[in-house]
């Protein structure tokens, strides 16, 4: 059969259906959703957590400014191809790894990252950076909490040193301290102490939160949500088996 054009009505078809497809994608990051004056996550309109108060916007906009999607109205999500708009459209000094909805820390791009020089180290998971002209809302010099990773204590007031905490310790200083790194986020760019919570990418372009939890100095903090929690939980589970570093002596 063929349409009045000479075309074949299966190709014609093929045709509508693709085209019917591209235009529901584009049409999936205009969907209105809903985000409060000081709330991090984007919702449905109907949600109970927009009873004080309710800012419709386009989901694409509320991904690009780093909202993150409420887990109990389980408000629509951006695809892929849209994900990876939002990214390009993203200030590079916030590249944020949910945006990009990237599957694994190796995904990410350096290059979209915002540079910094490590200055000094507080512990194994938290350093002190320092940022050339730094972008509205950063200072020039940040105290960086590593996401999705947590190692030994040594400073913390209430706690004495505790297992292997000097070790890996004296790795992220070895590994950082002086050095030229790259700096990506997540979902939330502050913890309650008003510290960073970053990513670190060094010069070859690896995660050193992946690689503290690799070598087994820390284990995945699964307390918030991230982006890599399955990757790190896997890299845990690794270092357990391999018995590496704190597992290896298991107190």
């Amino acid at each position: 059969m063929k349409t009045r054009k000479g075309i074949p009505f299966v190709l014609f078809l093929s045709v509508l259906v693709i085209g019917g497809c591209f235009l529901l994608q584009g049409a999936a990051g205009d969907t209105r959703v809903y985000v409060t004056n000081s709330g991090k996550k984007y919702h449905r309109e109907n949600c109970s957590s927009l009873r004080r108060s309710k800012i419709e916007v386009s989901l694409l906009d509320a991904v690009k400014s780093g909202y993150g999607p409420c887990t109990s109205c389980k408000p629509p999500v951006l695809d892929e191809g849209e994900a990876r708009t939002a990214v390009e459209q993203s200030p590079t000094a916030f590249y944020r790894v949910n945006i990009a909805a990237l599957e694994g820390s190796a995904a990410a791009d350096p290059g979209r990252m915002l540079g910094a020089e490590v200055v000094s180290h507080v512990d194994g998971d938290t350093v002190r950076v320092r940022i050339p002209n730094p972008p509205e809302g950063l200072g020039t010099v940040e105290t960086i909490r590593l996401i999705g990773v947590d190692t030994p204590e040594t400073v913390h007031p209430r706690r004495e040193v505790e297992f292997f905490g000097k070790e890996a310790s004296d790795f992220t200083k070895q590994k950082l301290l002086g050095k030229q790194v790259n700096l990506a986020f997540d979902w939330d760019t502050r913890d309650k102490y008003g510290r960073l919570l970053a990513y670190i990418y060094t010069a070859d372009g690896a995660c050193f939160n992946a690689a503290l939890i690799r070598e087994g100095y820390g284990h995945a903090y699964t307390r918030f949500t991230f982006q890599f929690m399955d990757e790190f939980r896997a890299l845990e589970q690794e270092a357990r088996r391999e018995k590496r570093g704190l597992w290896g002596n298991e107190q």
